[in-house]
């Protein structure tokens, strides 16, 4: 995909990246959790709150086809790893490499910034999830119950390899 840019999100791509965990949300959960756990999900970590301290931290990446949002990464730090807290495309940009594009950058992203691991979670049931990340190199490392009602958190891990140790 030519016209893709994936880049750190700024300030005026708010509504976007809302607008792609809005939908992304419906569409991937909805048949797996039902309508109460995506409505809680979207109360939780897709509102305006939520997200303007992780554009403000650098932390969000998006990816921009034709002035439009259609991909969201954010992640941080969970102990000595870089987690992916979000990765989303839009359903319709599936099969790009939107996905690939994204979750490289924060690869690099830890690379560069000395990080030897990346972790990440997705649902228990969320299987495109689960084959995607197995083929990106993530080996599930344990699972925690959601308890109460909520879904199970698969874990996953992958080594990050830096790019003098690759030649």
């Amino acid at each position: 995909m030519s016209d893709l840019e994936v880049r750190l999100a700024r300030g005026d791509d708010l509504a976007g990246i809302l607008s792609v965990g809005h939908r992304t949300w419906l569409a991937t959960y909805e048949p797996i959790t039902g309508p109460e756990y995506v409505a809680l999900g979207l109360a939780k970590w897709w509102t305006a709150d939520a997200v303007t301290p992780t554009i403000r931290s650098g932390r969000t990446l998006v990816a921009v086809v034709d002035d439009e949002v259609v991909g969201v990464a954010t992640h941080g730090m969970l102990g000595e790893d870089v987690v992916l807290w979000k990765l989303y495309v839009l359903p319709q940009h599936h099969g790009a490499g939107i996905g690939s594009r994204l979750l490289a950058a924060v690869e690099q992203h830890a690379v560069e910034h000395d990080h030897a691991r990346i972790v990440l979670s997705h649902i228990a049931g969320n299987d495109d999830a689960a084959r995607f990340y197995a083929r990106k190199g993530f080996t599930e490392t344990h699972r925690e119950e959601g308890g109460s009602g909520m879904p199970d958190q698969v874990w996953m891990a992958k080594t990050l390899t830096a790019p003098e140790e690759q030649a």
